[in-house]
């Protein structure tokens, strides 16, 4: 299984925020939407960074309450870690785990074209595992009968 699968499956839309909207917007925006990053995009396909709950907490604790009137470039990931639509689900798993990276934008062409996140990955990879063993319980019961 690749990431062009997990797209597929999930659609490709991602929530974009413009670099100069503050910190209580995206946080706003966040939970409106109900997800846990977003993605920081003058365009809506070129990616400036990623902006997660995390990050939000993190420069809040540091700074308090004031840090949430500030633009989103100055908590944000600016060197963003991407994958590619044929990149492989084993492969992203350790790579999300190892790095402590809960979203992933998709990138082709140096364009965005969607975006994974840890639960997206691991429901995919349950599903593969819950296929082969249901492949292997008709082969086996085949065998039987």
């Amino acid at each position: 299984m690749n990431v062009k699968h997990i797209l597929e499956r999930k659609g490709s839309a991602v929530t974009t925020i413009k670099p100069g909207a503050t910190i209580a917007e995206a946080a706003r925006m966040l939970t409106e939407a109900r997800i846990g990053a977003v993605v920081v995009s003058e365009d809506g396909a070129t990616i400036n960074g990623i902006l997660s709950e995390r990050d939000i907490v993190r420069v809040i604790g540091t700074d308090g309450p004031s840090a949430l009137t500030r633009p989103v470039t100055t908590a944000m990931t600016a060197n963003v870690i991407t994958c590619k639509p044929d990149d492989r689900i084993n492969i992203l798993m350790g790579m999300m785990t190892q790095r402590r990276i809960r979203h992933l934008p998709v990138a082709e062409n140096g364009r965005m074209t969607g975006l994974i996140s840890i639960g997206d990955v691991v429901k995919e990879r349950m599903d593969e595992i819950e296929a082969d063993a249901t492949a292997m319980r008709d082969y086996i019961t085949g065998m039987t009968a």
